[in-house]
């Protein structure tokens, strides 16, 4: 009886020893822990170890004195606790798992957006789940719109950096002004957007046709890596032409227009992607 007792509460993830020492103080309480060691067998060098687990457990309750005593909490209690645990730990299984598979098929997937309001929205909400850092590529005309989320991501210690064409400003971001902002409006005739979220997942598109807009959201990591990327060395260019204009500009030219006149195969640089 005693043995598949035993074998019982070490299905409810007793230890060995754990299950002994439970054991003992149901056959009788209040105890000292040797008296514990004592009738259960437990070893004497092991025993305030169990019984302090016991206690964190919530299985064993201590009263502190001169000669700590013991008691158990009453089988039925333990039975309940330990069940109200389990289900606790199912339903928490449950929602990690279902969100592990969705997020799994986020990550193999591209979803396409449409609508200018309806991209924002969604740049919106992936800036309130970024955890570590946001870059963002983007016009004057678009950050307005998430200069709150922007913020409220940026108290919760998130960092925000932006690549920005156009004149403004912000208190808590890092901002990186593109110095062809209104030529490369002019040469794309309008504006879009990037989002990178933790180097995880992004947000790319067109945000200047209204309800024709057109993006795509993705975790797809043959995206997400390379996408990420341009922007960080957008950055970096960004830097050096702050350490190395003079240089740079008698090589490539104001802004380093020779350079994009070298990689573009329209010969004004009017592309005109938006129409």
């Amino acid at each position: 009886m005693k043995e598949n007792t035993l074998e019982t509460l070490k299905n409810l993830n007793f230890t060995e020893y754990e299950a002994k020492a439970y054991l003992a103080l149901l056959e009788e309480s209040p105890l000292t822990g040797y008296a514990v060691a004592k009738n259960s067998g437990v070893p004497r060098s092991k025993i305030y170890e169990v019984l302090d687990s016991l206690v964190l457990q919530g299985d064993i309750f201590v009263s502190y004195g001169n000669t700590p005593q013991y008691i158990p909490v009453p089988a039925k209690e333990l039975i309940r606790n330990r069940r109200l645990k389990a289900e606790e730990a199912f339903e928490q299984a449950e929602k990690s798992l279902a969100k592990f598979e969705q997020s799994t098929n986020d990550r193999e997937n591209i979803w396409n957006i449409t609508g200018r309001n309806e991209i924002l929205d969604k740049v919106k909400a992936c800036i309130l789940s970024a955890e570590k850092r946001v870059l963002l590529e983007i016009w004057e005309e678009e950050f307005k719109e998430l200069e709150s989320v922007l913020r409220q991501a940026a108290n919760k210690g998130v960092n925000i950096t932006i690549i920005a064409y156009g004149e403004f400003e912000s208190e808590f971001a890092h901002v990186y002004h593109h110095d062809m902002s209104r030529e490369i409006t002019e040469e794309y005739d309008g504006r879009w957007i990037v989002f990178s979220g933790d180097d995880a997942e992004v947000v790319a598109g067109i945000v200047s046709l209204d309800k024709d807009s057109r993006a795509a959201w993705t975790m797809h990591v043959g995206l997400v890596m390379p996408i990420t990327e341009v922007m960080i060395h957008d950055l970096y260019l960004m830097e050096i032409m702050k350490k190395h204009r003079e240089l740079l500009e008698e090589s490539f030219g104001k802004n380093l227009i020779d350079l994009r006149h070298k990689f573009s195969i329209y010969p004004d640089l009017k592309k005109h992607y938006m129409k």
